[in-house]
């Protein structure tokens, strides 16, 4: 009875969303004209990387970042916004976005397709080209394939409520082919099958992916530029073998303050992601993946709590075609509930830390981010990819590393994006 009352939610949910797009009295005529236009951008990295082993003369190098496709149209008042990208690095490409919008009025608004999260501090909860914490663990600029709507309920009060069915579609798995799947290949992480069985107790396989999720978030503007807010999500994780969906959730608290040209974000953020093996058995971690690549054998911790700040200072200048530096700094940590053995301390998980000091520069349409990215038990700063987010690094012993014995992992990176 359960089950079936959630299935005939969503259906309800689906059909009230449907009614709203097609019903003609909520639709007003077009104010502004019809147009289409088509942009993109090309980026490229220059990288220098100190990690756990001694840097060679390969650990300094230039990489091909992206390369996007963006195309923006209205007619008849339906908003077409679309952004595919390429990543020859990681040998993959996939959707950015891609919805459908329509205004019902000036305060009502619909994305239909793969759309935005209303999650935490938007449009991102970090000033860097790094991101933060969140990020990682898809609770940070998250992009999924649905419905949103936004509400502005008063001058200061806004509103966003959506339902996504599932993932964003993926692009070609990079590397092992056993880990393509639901999610691998796609720009913001997701939960994936583990079809090694790396991450359960007894070994046990996890046939799962995201199916069903709810967002809810609302943003008080206490005074002029400054937000407060707070978002609720539920996700719903499927498991083909169970052939049952388990509900985890997460909420945020969160601040987003301009005041005499500063930037200030602040985030709270705890998650429970509630998956099952295939045997039924409660996780301890989750399989994610993203950029065609999963975190293998370490995945992710599943649950946890995620503290960021960021602080950001735009100073103008006209220094030929530059017209604004901005510096800033952004910290993020993460603890974690988990044991790699339930009941001995020795192996709990370890917490991550990430901290982007750095600055942006602005110049006609070339934007430059400078970013030093420093992480302790970070996936993407180390010799060992995927490492950190779960567990953390091990010892000889197989138990996690305290975090004295962790590297402060570094990564100078300067990424150049022309945008057009």
């Amino acid at each position: 009875m359960r089950i079936f009352t959630k299935n005939l939610l969503t259906k309800l949910f689906i059909l009230l969303c449907v009614s709203l797009i097609t019903f003609p009295s909520f639709a007003q005529e077009a104010e502004d004209e019809d147009y289409l236009r088509i942009g993109g951008a090309f980026r490229i990295n220059v990288v220098s990387q100190n990690y756990e082993s001694d840097p060679t003369p390969t650990s300094t190098y230039a990489t091909f970042d992206t390369w996007r496709l963006n195309v923006a149209a209205r007619y008849s008042g339906v908003v077409l916004d679309f952004e595919y990208r390429f990543y020859p690095t990681f040998n993959t490409h996939f959707i950015h976005h891609g919805f459908l919008g329509y205004n019902f009025n000036e305060d009502l608004e619909m994305q239909l397709g793969v759309t935005q999260v209303p999650f935490g501090n938007l449009t991102y909860n970090s000033h860097s080209w790094w991101f933060l914490m969140p990020y990682y663990l898809g609770l940070e600029d998250d992009y999924n394939m649905g419905i949103k709507f936004n509400y502005a309920a008063s001058e200061k009060l806004y509103l966003s409520f959506a339902y996504f069915r599932q993932a964003e579609p993926a692009g070609p798995a990079y590397g092992s082919a056993s880990f393509g799947g639901p999610g691998a290949g796609t720009y913001s992480y997701n939960v994936i099958p583990d079809t090694d069985g790396v991450l359960s107790e007894t070994g046990a396989t996890s046939s799962i992916r995201e199916l069903n999720q709810f967002n809810l978030r609302a943003a008080y503007e206490v005074f002029d530029g400054t937000q407060f807010g707070f978002s609720g999500q539920v996700k719903g994780l499927y498991n083909s073998v169970l052939q049952k969906t388990d509900y985890g959730n997460a909420w945020a608290v969160h601040l987003n303050s301009d005041f005499s040209g500063f930037n200030l974000k602040l985030q709270y953020t705890s998650y429970d992601y509630k998956a099952r093996d295939d045997e039924g058995n409660t996780l301890n971690r989750v399989q994610m993946g993203a950029y065609g690549d999963p975190y293998y054998g370490d995945g992710v911790a599943a649950r946890g709590s995620i503290i960021t700040a960021g602080l950001a200072y735009s100073i103008p200048v006209q220094w030929g075609p530059i017209s604004n530096i901005l510096p800033y700094f952004d910290y993020s940590v993460m603890t974690k509930d988990g044991s790699l053995v339930p009941g001995n301390s020795d192996f709990d998980f370890q917490d991550s830390y990430m901290i982007v000091p750095g600055f942006m520069i602005t110049a006609g349409n070339i934007y430059t981010y400078v970013d030093f990215a420093l992480g302790k038990n970070h996936p993407w700063l180390t010799d060992s990819f995927g490492t950190g987010l779960g567990a953390g690094h091990l010892d000889s012993e197989g138990k996690p590393l305290p975090l004295e014995d962790v590297n402060w992992n570094l990564r100078f990176n300067i990424n150049i994006g022309y945008y057009f």
